[in-house]
């Protein structure tokens, strides 16, 4: 899931660094606490997901 890919990416296995990124996506308008492998496809958290990683420097395929 691209959102579990964000976190790990920046995380590292760091919780705190984790929740931050929770947070900031939160913040964005994308609650990942919504979201599950099962969920549709919505473009606009899509787009933020990847704004933020681009944000963070992290590269993400759609």
């Amino acid at each position: 899931m691209l959102i579990d890919s964000l976190i790990e990416q920046r995380s590292q296995g760091n919780e705190a660094i984790a929740s931050t990124t929770r947070t900031k996506l939160l913040l964005k308008g994308v609650n990942t606490t919504n979201f599950t492998d099962d969920s549709d496809d919505d473009p606009a958290a899509i787009n933020t997901i990847l704004q933020v990683a681009n944000e963070m420097g992290i590269s993400l395929k759609v």
